[in-house]
C-alpha cells in the first residue's frame, strides 16, 4: 500500500468518525420548552414573559449609587492635575491619564476605587503608577491620606458629622 493511500484513508476515516459523533447528542425540540418562566414569588406567572426586553426594564426611577459622596468629590479634587479618561459613579472606577503634580517632574496616572458608601479608609482604593511601572507605596499612601483627609474637610463643612 502506497503512502499518500494510506494518508488519504486515514483521514477519511477520522472525518466520518468525527461526523458520526455530532449526531450522538439530542436536545429538546424548541417547540417543547415553555413559554414563560415560572417564578417562585409569582405562582400564577402574572405578566412574566421571558423576553429579552425584560432585561432593560427599569421597575423603578430611583438608581442607588453605593459610592461615599465626599471621597468621591475628594478624589476628583485632589488628583485635579491628572486628566481624567474614564468617571463611573455607579461602579466608583475613576481611571485617569498621565498628568504632573504641580511642582513635581515625574508623571502620575491613578485608578481610583471606591467600593463602599462609608467615609472609610476601606472603602478607597487607589493605583499609582508612573511612566517607569509603580509608584511607590509612600507616594500612593499620601495619596490616599491627602483623599480621606479632603473628605473629612467636605463632610464637616456640610455639617453631617
Amino acid at each position: 500500500m502506497q503512502v499518500g493511500t494510506f494518508i488519504k484513508m486515514a483521514v477519511a476515516i477520522a472525518a466520518v468518525s468525527s461526523l458520526s459523533a455530532c449526531g450522538g447528542f439530542r436536545g429538546t425540540a424548541a417547540t417543547e420548552r415553555p413559554q414563560q418562566y415560572t417564578d417562585p414569588n409569582n405562582p400564577n406567572n402574572l405578566d412574566t414573559q421571558n423576553t429579552i426586553w425584560n432585561a432593560f426594564r427599569n421597575k423603578s426611577n430611583e438608581t442607588n449609587v453605593l459610592v461615599n459622596k465626599y471621597i468621591w468629590s475628594a478624589t476628583i479634587e485632589v488628583l485635579d492635575f491628572l486628566p481624567i479618561q474614564t468617571i463611573d459613579p455607579f461602579t466608583g472606577v475613576i481611571v485617569t491619564g498621565y498628568g504632573t503634580p504641580p511642582g513635581g517632574g515625574r508623571g502620575y496616572r491613578a485608578t481610583v476605587l471606591i467600593n463602599d458608601p462609608a467615609l472609610d479608609a476601606r472603602s478607597l482604593n487607589v493605583a499609582l503608577q508612573t511612566r517607569g511601572g509603580p509608584a511607590s507605596a509612600a507616594t500612593t499612601r499620601a495619596i490616599e491620606d491627602a483623599i480621606l483627609s479632603r473628605a473629612r474637610q467636605l463632610r464637616i463643612s456640610d455639617n453631617k458629622l
